[in-house]
């Protein structure tokens, strides 16, 4: 089987590496354009070290991007992180067609931040899915779906590192051998359970101590490490990260309620929020270095 790699960073690199390193014919890969002055995209590192023809399109919405793909006479497209919209003359070319790696439960929370929204919906599971991608947005059938749970301690940064990074690469290696022996399903999506959220930005992670606990906690883990919840403090914006929820008695919602070696305990609306670490004007930092640097206090109001 003839198959081609579309993808990005190291979410892709590793898939193609899987894939190359099993023995799989692949024969192309389609990443992002070069950025002026930047790192090399670690799929292209990747596809130059196993001597593959690359192709590097600002846009897949092109005949002649349709017409190159065609003529590599591929059976499938392997979709592995890609965040170009990729139209259905391109998707279909391939004899077997293509297939699309999604980090949620689909159709749950599709768009482009499905890792952080169900952490700071308070869901206790999520996932991954490859599925069959359309003109729609992750809209097409699903081929397969695997479960991950969602523990107290999880970050958005530990729920994809440890595990829907390495789940997704086997779930590629998986579903490929499935579209080899022709037992890849195709599962229509239920549209009735069907979300959609768009790009977890900052605006949406800056945090309400008046808010429960429970609320402010999974706030804070979703958007860890990235875009990084925030408050403020003497009117500078002060990110939060590596937090715990704690059941002690809450005061004045913001308020630093202590500061010890372990970090800051700050009132939320029915308890407190033990803050490990912080990032203010420089780096990350503990936050009991915080507090010491800054000469933050017990009584403060953060927010």
């Amino acid at each position: 089987m003839r198959i081609v790699v579309n993808g990005q960073q190291a979410f892709g690199k590793s898939v193609l590496e899987a894939l190359s390193a099993r023995g799989d014919d692949v024969i192309a890969v389609y990443c992002e354009p070069d950025r002026e002055g930047g790192r090399l995209d670690p799929i292209k590192q990747a596809a130059l070290d196993l001597g593959l023809p690359i192709y590097q399109p600002a846009s897949f919405k092109k005949p002649e991007i349709w017409a190159e793909f065609e003529a590599l006479k591929p059976d499938l497209c392997v979709m592995a992180y890609v965040t170009k919209i990729v139209p259905e003359e391109f998707l279909n070319a391939p004899t077997h067609g293509t297939i699309q790696y999604h980090p949620s439960l689909l159709p749950r929370h599709r768009g482009p931040s499905s890792i952080n929204w169900p952490i700071i919906q308070g869901a206790s599971k999520t996932g991954l899915t490859i599925f069959w991608p359309d003109n729609g947005l992750d809209t097409g059938p699903v081929l397969l779906q695997k479960v991950v749970d969602i523990t107290a301690e999880d970050t958005l940064g530990s729920i994809y590192f440890d595990s829907l990074f390495p789940m997704g690469v086997a779930a590629m290696l998986e579903s490929v051998d499935l579209v080899k022996a022709g037992k890849a399903p195709k599962t229509v999506q239920n549209e009735a359970d069907a979300t959609y959220e768009s790009w977890c930005t900052a605006d949406d992670v800056a945090i309400d101590w008046s808010q429960p606990a429970a609320t402010v906690h999974n706030l804070i883990r979703g958007a860890d490490p990235q875009p990084g919840a925030w408050s403020t403090h003497d009117g500078k914006r002060l990110q939060v990260y590596d937090c715990a929820r704690l059941d002690s008695a809450a005061g004045a919602p913001g308020e630093v309620m202590a500061i010890g070696e372990n970090g800051i305990e700050v009132a939320a609306g029915d308890g407190r929020i033990l803050v490990r670490r912080v990032r203010g004007e420089g780096q990350k930092m503990a936050a009991a270095d915080y507090a010491a640097e800054t000469g933050l206090r017990t009584g403060t109001r953060l927010g």
